[in-house]
């Protein structure tokens, strides 16, 4: 398992267009990937959840990876989050 501690960037939180970046990066890997917000847990598989942990920009997040390939899984949802999830 991994677990990394990550601040939302983007102007406008994570709004649709990044929770589906976001969404179809996480669903290339077998790994479970979650997140927490606050009291909100959200499945990085799925937009509607991501959607419904209502994240906004300057929020820190908690990204849990759990499986075979968590390292690669970890490596690229972060890397998307650094950079900002196009906007």
């Amino acid at each position: 398992m991994i677990s990394r501690k990550m601040i939302i960037k983007n102007e406008t939180g994570l709004h649709l267009k990044p929770a589906a970046v976001l969404c179809e990066e996480a669903r290339k890997y077998s790994s479970l990937i979650t997140f927490t917000c606050g009291t909100a847990t959200a499945n990085l598989k799925s937009v509607l959840s991501i959607l419904g942990a209502c994240v906004h920009s300057g929020d820190e997040i908690e990204i849990v990876v759990s499986g075979e390939d968590e390292e690669e899984a970890a490596a690229a949802v972060c890397r998307l989050i650094e950079e900002g999830i196009g906007g």
